[in-house]
């Protein structure tokens, strides 16, 4: 394969890659993102326009009266005034400005004040240091991190309205495939709308610095097929699975701090100021997307968070090896 080539094909499998991406702002899958990146385009289209035109005014000027030999070096007659020339660069500057503030206060009202259609998923999305929770209260499922949402159907529209609020300092919420970034404001109610077209994985991040780990507090939303997401709802709403005789991981877990942040149904532990585990295992990532859930990584989490996530506001604990062990196999159960 000759150097042009292989240029070729690396330039053609690195746009396919890029043109992939889950976090590709010109790949738009979602009503209120395409118009973003419809109106960006048109906004561009414009700036560029104007960019030409005074450029190109410029290169004539200087190619056109640049001085040559034998000019009169002398001061040319200075002309002041012209109503006509002053009109058009204050009129024309402003009827462009109002073009493009019309262009965007339009897509910003039929973003803001779209209207929830019957069937709207609604979910409420708190930011807290450095982790994301979830509650579907019409659906009463709570979960942490990963976003499940049913993929919609132009004819059949199944939106996802989004709360967005804050448990302690402002965060922000971007899926650059989905929509636009929306803040979490503390005592500030926010609302956000997604209608993915199609299913995937789609990634953000918290775009709002909100202290040490800001760069950890990652998004992951899953849309999926109407009947995977009815079934992922169905296996969130089971209680987790309780023995009758609490195994040994399950009794230093109700027996230490855990329960004071933690919730785990069915069980003592009751805890909102972390996320709920009540079904940890069905989740692809812990620590909001900074690692993948293995019993390796769950382990070294459990042992010292601050290992895997420096700056987190998780404790570690003290616990022995044995201890340690015996926590991590109970939180393998909680599928």
């Amino acid at each position: 394969m000759s150097i042009l080539e292989a240029t070729v094909v690396f330039l053609a499998a690195s746009t396919s890659a890029w043109a992939s991406s889950p976090t590709n702002i010109f790949a738009p899958v979602s009503t209120p993102a395409n118009t973003i990146i419809e109106l960006s385009t048109f906004v561009l289209a414009v700036t560029g326009a104007v960019f030409v035109v005074v450029f190109s005014l410029l290169v004539y000027a200087g190619v056109k009266f640049r001085m040559k030999a034998g000019d009169d070096t002398r001061e040319p007659a200075q002309i002041y005034g012209s109503s006509q020339v002053e009109l058009a660069w204050t009129v024309i500057p402003v009827l462009i400005v109002v073009v493009l503030f019309l262009a965007a206060a339009r897509v910003i009202a039929g973003i803001q004040n779209a209207v929830p259609p019957p069937g709207t998923i609604q979910v409420t999305v708190t930011g807290h240091q450095y982790w994301w929770e979830y509650r579907y209260p019409d659906l009463k499922v709570v979960t942490a991190n990963e976003l499940h949402v049913p993929v919609s159907d132009p004819a059949h529209p199944t939106p996802t309205f989004l709360t967005l609020l804050s448990a302690d300092t402002d965060h922000s919420f971007w899926v650059p495939r989905l929509a636009g970034k929306m803040d979490l404001i503390p005592n500030h109610p926010n609302r956000l709308w997604i209608d993915p077209h199609q299913t995937g994985l789609y990634l953000g991040q918290c775009s709002q610095y909100c202290g040490v780990q800001h760069a950890k507090m990652l998004l992951r939303v899953y849309v999926q097929t109407r009947a995977d997401f009815d079934a992922w709802v169905r296996q969130q709403s089971q209680p987790a699975v309780v023995n009758q005789t609490p195994s040994e991981g399950q009794h230093i877990f109700e027996t230490t701090s855990c329960v004071n942040c933690h919730t785990i149904d069915g069980t003592a532990a009751k805890g909102r100021f972390g996320p709920d585990l009540t079904h940890l295992m069905s989740r692809e990532t812990i620590a909001s997307g900074a690692t993948l859930n293995t019993p390796e990584n769950l382990r070294a989490w459990i042992h010292d968070p601050n290992v895997l996530k420096p700056g987190c506001l998780m404790p570690a604990m003290g616990l022995s090896d044995p201890q340690i062990d015996a926590v991590t196999a109970y939180m393998e159960t909680l599928h």
